[in-house]
């Protein structure tokens, strides 16, 4: 049921709408009202001094603001596929980690870990997006597995985004946005149980600071959480968290923003099972061939502090300073099977690639826009204007261990001492230099015609510098490497929108983005022999066509919308012809597709998200020796599919109240099969359905029962894949969660 709140001092529509994502006062709305969609369509010049804005209840799913400031516009009339994940569906579904939450949005697949990177490692449209992860707009690059205790939302802009974000954003980018303070006193805090040793306790307090004034307040969220992943042994998640942040000047002409963020982990990781030719080893999902000594500690340390002023009613002021740190320390089991197809399972022996390591990440950025409204005559103009930069550092350190013990397939023994000798084997260190300006305007010529233009300019300079050493004579250096690359790119965003009806938009955009060669502030391409074969290439370039319509119907209370896209990737890396060992930009490759999706309320009493993606990917253009039988090169032939593209993705949760105290809800996901290798051996998983189940019993307005029953019928499927070794996705599991809110 919508809801109103009123801005009481003048200050631009923007400002305004950003306030209202924040300020959820269940105030009931009056009659008549415009929705929020036709509201911040007409960026007037002079503002009112009472500003109304309708949205959504806190508990609905559907999010009609975005939280990036340089998005002006409401998401009904912004010209590309974006998904938001809601708080409230977070916790419906009890999502307790970014991978399990992406699992909802269906143009996502999930990829494994890597013997130089761990963590979230997305693919969007058929594209890596492991360096496109964002923190309220600033990237979010640390090798960590992100939960979610501290997030409001999740953000997931579809399509190659550069003009907004700068380097990478091939397939789309993944934008979190944190929790922060209001000016509403709450109290929530929850307590899990469940199978496989689930215990997780979150705690989120908010609370106006009196003693300043009526504009400050403070937020403090937190949590613990630990558990066994059902269906496989050894494997634990252990991780622990705190984010406490300050707001002064509400309602102010300045108002700031200070937060802290910090998430430790302690994990067992696992790199599932081995491929076995060109599917995954048959055997039982609990089988783990590490020792249950591996290990993998995480930290992530962000500080940020947020200032806005108001320049003049139409004209405020944005800058966002962040310092980050994160630190990494690992020893992980990858099995890997060498036996030839015909040996019998039970005469296999897997071994052990042993990847252990450190690494160090830490990044200063600063972002500084300003958003202008404004007419030319009849035209109107929401205009974001900015620049940002800062240094990124990253310094890991790789070893290797030989004589560690192989273990049978079919009966691991996991809990055997680790035996081996473990010794350096790279190092490096490299800095990322970057600025960045931009300008976004939308203009405005009458209530039906919208059109926005965009153009953004960045300096990326790498300095790289590696330590190689022998793999026979332990500490002996054998090489290094110092290379410095500097790139200077312009990106481009251009779009048309027409609105038949206040609620809803057609449109057509164009854009662009770029790909340096590091990109993840890492040069290495090939991580078992630590290659550089990228290290003098110019940028990947890559463009999208998107044609879409949006539309909030039954009173704005659900958001449809459809589009169909063609991406491509212009000139792809690929093994080079005429110089072996090393790389050319002389691939191409295309991802056709569309998708469909629907977010909101159908009735007062049942609510619903669910979409559908289809992917068209394969190769359009390849070297000649990815041509030759057999091929001479590891490059994919002309018409293969892109590695973990879907062709088919569905994504449906929904919730019906069938009495005042008592909601139950369900969900279904889909993936049809995919490829985790595109060059011989191919290397492909099945698809696969799941389905979820939730109940939820409200005690009174504070105390409320929940219950989540999470892939009910135990699929067996596989769900993090890489071309060495593939990850089951998690057994059935029970999660009952008391839930306390003032």
């Amino acid at each position: 049921m919508p809801f109103s709140f009123r801005v009481t001092r003048g200050g631009s529509l923007r400002a305004a709408l950003m306030l209202g994502s924040s300020l959820f006062a269940a105030v009931p709305a009056a009659a008549g009202q415009a929705p929020v969609d036709q509201v911040a369509g007409a960026a007037p010049q002079t503002p009112p001094e009472t500003v109304v804005i309708q949205g959504q209840r806190p508990e609905d799913f559907k999010v009609d603001v975005p939280s990036l400031s340089k998005l002006t516009q409401p998401l009904v009339d912004i010209p590309q596929a974006v998904d938001i994940i809601s708080n409230q569906e977070l916790q419906d579904r009890a999502t307790a980690s970014l991978n399990d939450a992406l699992k909802s949005v269906p143009g996502i697949s999930l990829g494994a870990g890597e013997f130089s990177f761990q963590g979230n490692v997305p693919t969007i449209r058929g594209f890596v997006a492991r360096t496109d992860l964002f923190l309220d707009g600033i990237r979010d690059f640390g090798n960590y597995y992100r939960d979610s205790f501290n997030l409001n939302q999740i953000e997931v802009l579809q399509g190659p985004s550069s003009v907004l974000f700068g380097r990478g954003s091939t397939g789309g980018v993944i934008n979190q946005a944190s929790k922060f303070p209001d000016l509403e006193e709450t109290l929530d805090a929850n307590v899990q149980l469940g199978s496989d040793q689930t215990r997780r306790t979150t705690l989120d307090w908010n609370k106006p600071l009196a003693s300043l004034g009526d504009s400050a307040a403070v937020r403090i969220n937190a949590m613990g959480h630990e558990a066994k992943v059902p269906g496989r042994d050894v494997v634990e998640v252990k991780r622990y968290g705190f984010a406490p942040s300050l707001a002064l000047g509400f309602g102010m002409p300045t108002r700031l923003t200070a937060a802290y963020f910090h998430q430790g982990a302690e994990d067992i990781p696992d790199y599932g099972l081995p491929w076995f030719g060109s599917a995954p080893a048959p055997v039982p999902r609990k089988n783990f061939y590490g020792f249950d000594s591996d290990h993998l500690d995480t930290t992530a340390d962000i500080g940020t502090v947020k200032v806005e002023h108001d320049l003049a009613p139409t004209l405020i002021l944005h800058n966002q300073l962040r310092y980050g740190y994160y630190t990494r320390d690992f020893r992980i089991s990858e099995p890997i099977i060498t036996a030839p197809l015909n040996t019998p399972l039970d005469q296999i022996d897997v071994s052990r690639n042993i990847w252990t390591g450190d690494s160090v990440e830490s990044m200063l950025w600063d972002q500084a826009d300003v958003t202008a409204h404004f007419d030319t005559g009849r035209i109107q103009h929401a205009l974001v204007a900015g620049v940002e930069g800062g240094l990124e550092k990253s310094k890991p350190n790789f070893f290797n261990s030989s004589g560690v013990p192989t273990v049978q397939l079919l009966a691991p023994d996991p809990h055997q001492p680790f035996v081996g000798t473990t010794f350096p084997r790279f190092s490096d260190d490299t800095k990322g230099t970057s600025f960045a300006a931009y300008v976004l305007d939308t203009l405005t010529f009458n209530e039906r015609w919208e059109f926005t233009a965009a153009l953004r300019w960045d300096y990326f300079k790498a300095d790289y510098k590696a330590v190689r050493y022998s793999t026979t004579t332990p500490g002996l250096i054998v090489g290094t490497d110092n290379f410095v690359r500097i790139d200077r790119m312009p990106s481009y965003r251009g779009a048309l929108v027409y609105k038949p009806e206040r609620n809803g938009s057609i449109y057509f955009s164009y854009g662009t983005s770029f790909n340096p060669s590091a990109e993840s502030l890492n040069l290495i391409v090939n991580a078992r022999g630590f290659s550089t074969s990228n290290a003098f290439l110019a940028p990947e370039k890559n463009q999208t066509f998107e044609l879409g319509t949006k539309w909030n119907v039954l009173d704005g209370a659900l958001a449809l919308s459809a589009s169909v896209f063609r991406l491509e990737k212009l000139n792809a890396r690929v093994p080079s012809v005429t110089n072996p060992g090393f790389n050319e930009l002389s691939g191409k490759q295309r991802v056709d597709g569309f998708d469909l999706h629907a977010t909101g309320r159908i009735t007062e009493r049942w609510q619903i998200d669910a979409g559908y993606t289809y992917l068209d990917s394969h190769v359009v253009d390849a070297p000649a020796c990815a041509q030759a039988v057999p091929p001479a090169c590891s490059a994919a032939p002309i018409g293969s599919p892109l590695i973990n593209s879907p062709k088919n993705g569905f994504s449906v949760f929904t919730e019906y109240r069938l009495a005042q105290r008592f909601e139950v809800g369900g969900g279904a996901n889909y993936q049809s099969s995919r490829l985790a290798q595109n060059v011989p051996p191919i290397k492909m998983v099945p698809g696969y359905w799941t389905f979820d189940a939730m109940a939820k019993f409200d005690f009174n307005e504070n105390w409320s029962l929940q219950l989540n029953v999470n892939n009910i019928f135990d699929k067996y499927y596989f769900e993090q894949l890489h071309p060495f070794h593939v990850v089951p996705g998690a057994g059935r599991v029970a999660l009952i969660t008391l839930n306390f809110r003032m």
